[in-house]
């Protein structure tokens, strides 16, 4: 029995056609990038989230809410985890 799957694309694309949805998809990309290069980062140095909060003198439910896009970090917060992975915050318009 074949199902008829859904991916996320085509349900994305489906749900960008709402002008509310695609206000708040395009407002929390940000966040969401963020999010995802701090997971990257710390999966590559091996940290723990616990152990990333520590470095950046903060605590693991910031670290979890900043990769559960949950927050929309500062640039200050940002910046402190970046320098906590030896990175340095880079912030440019494309």
């Amino acid at each position: 029995m074949k199902q008829n799957m859904t991916s996320f694309e085509e349900l994305l694309a489906k749900q960008l056609k709402n002008p509310e949805f695609k206000k708040e998809w395009e407002e929390s990309e940000a966040s969401y990038q963020a999010g995802r290069l701090v997971i990257q980062e710390r999966l590559a140095k091996s940290l723990s989230q616990r152990q990333l909060a520590k470095r950046a003198n903060t605590t693991q439910a910031v670290i979890s809410r900043v990769e559960g896009f949950g927050v929309n970090p500062s640039v200050l917060l940002l910046s402190k985890i970046a320098k906590a992975l030896g990175k340095k915050l880079e912030i440019r318009f494309v």
